[in-house]
């Protein structure tokens, strides 16, 4: 039995830049869709069956890309790619805030979509299946608070592990300091973003200790804020 090809909703506005990347999507063995206005984006991603990822323009008629993408992430967390002509790095904060999982930026390929929406759904299809299933290389007791990598235990206060746990459940996504912030602390302390500086340098520093090598678990993107990344093997 053939599974079902994964279901791609483009939301944009523009005709023919649409036509181009449905006609893509399709021909590599996507079942893709277009709306080209906000409400019905927003519908068709908070409703029974939501697409198994969105490529959302910013620039709509009446309700925005980003009114769409804030008001949908109260509904779903299926990946959402933004389409923006805005390239100023404050746009791409507010996106990746919002919980966008990836952006391109206009003029672009319809082969870059393509090759985009495959790296997204392959990205968190991996961190599904860790979250459902232990990954051997890196194991989170959460009854017990105990991390182990590679078999090594590493030890982390209830704030490192909520920040790897957070991390290492959505792998290659990037969260912003902000949304770092709301895991860790979860009581009503006043403690400034670049707190989580301090704790993502405790992680590097542990993380590299237990698994005797110079990789680094936890990159940090330039302007938005950190994503965890394990090695290739």
């Amino acid at each position: 039995m053939t599974d079902a090809p994964q279901r791609i909703l483009v939301v944009e506005d523009e005709p023919d830049i649409a036509a181009v990347v449905i006609d893509y999507l399709r021909h590599s063995g996507f079942d893709a869709e277009h709306v080209a206005d906000g409400a019905e984006a927003l519908r068709r991603l908070t409703g029974p069956t939501p697409p198994d990822l969105t490529v959302l323009d910013i620039m709509l008629p009446g309700m925005d890309g980003l009114d769409v993408l804030r008001q949908a992430r109260r509904h779903t967390d299926r990946p959402i790619i933004l389409l923006t002509a805005r390239v100023e790095e404050v746009d791409r904060l507010i996106g990746l805030e919002l919980g966008a999982d990836d952006y391109i930026c206009k003029p672009f390929s319809p082969r870059e979509v393509v090759a985009r929406v495959r790296t997204v759904l392959r990205r968190t299809a991996s961190g599904d299946a860790s979250a459902a299933a232990q990954d051997p290389l890196l194991v989170l007791d959460e009854a017990f608070w105990q991390v182990m990598l590679r078999g090594t235990p590493v030890a982390l206060t209830p704030r490192e592990f909520r920040l790897l746990q957070a991390l290492a459940s959505h792998r290659g996504r990037i969260f912003s300091r902000a949304q770092l912030l709301d895991m860790a602390y979860d009581d009503t302390l006043d403690v400034n973003e670049r707190a989580i500086d301090s704790h993502i340098k405790n992680l590097r520093r542990k993380l590299r200790a237990a698994d005797g090598s110079e990789h680094e678990w936890i990159r940090s993107v330039y302007g938005v804020g950190f994503s965890f990344e394990p090695p290739a093997d």
